[in-house]
């Protein structure tokens, strides 16, 4: 199911539903839950076949655990690669983007995690994040750059965490950066320090 998020500041993303376009070729990049979003455009297109026999489908295991590789896999798609983690499929993504013709449609559905960082390059290769169609399903963990040490925790469920990194506590706003494809996590105890709230599982 297409998870619904509350009204947040205009930073935060908001995501729509896969829908089939007509293209040279179809770039398909889904996490975990994800998949079901993938297979649901299949079901609806008008003509699936022709449509994956142009489609290069890279799925990778959800932060929960939930791997519906064989699902996709089982589509018949000109290309399916499985990844054990988004690093691991970057530099396929970074090939398949700088190779793309004119006409290349580019769907992502999971976690907002890889939903932005496909976004991220994306722009990289030189195309505007709207060219990517995006459907959230799945695990709502964030990822989350701490705006003091610059460096990134993923799949955060607990607001406020430490950070990985330098290990300050901090608090996880709504504002997203899609240049950095993550959202931002501020000191909580700077003018306090040591009176950190229990934390609280806030992302699932």
């Amino acid at each position: 199911m297409t998870t619904s998020f509350p009204p947040a500041m205009r930073s935060r993303p908001v995501y729509g539903v896969l829908t089939a376009r007509p293209g040279t070729g179809h770039l398909i990049v889904a996490d975990g839950e994800g998949a079901d979003a993938v297979t649901d455009m299949i079901a609806a297109a008008t003509d699936a076949a022709a449509m994956l026999a142009r489609s290069h489908i890279i799925y990778v295991p959800g932060p929960t655990g939930t791997d519906r590789a064989e699902t996709l896999r089982a589509l018949g798609a000109a290309q399916f690669h499985r990844s054990p983690s988004f690093a691991a499929c970057l530099p396929r993504l970074q090939k398949v983007l700088a190779d793309a013709q004119m006409g290349m449609q580019i769907y992502v559905a999971g976690t907002e995690g890889v939903i932005g960082q496909v976004q991220q390059q994306a722009m990289l290769a030189g195309l505007p994040w709207q060219a990517v169609q995006t459907e959230h399903r799945g695990s709502t963990v964030r990822r989350v750059q701490c705006v003091h040490c610059k460096g990134i925790t993923e799949a955060v469920r607990t607001d406020p965490f430490p950070c990985s990194h330098c290990g300050l506590n901090l608090f996880v706003r709504d504002h997203y950066s899609r240049r950095i494809a993550a959202f931002q996590g501020v000191n909580i105890d700077a003018e306090d320090p040591g009176q950190v709230p229990p934390p609280v599982e806030r992302f699932a």
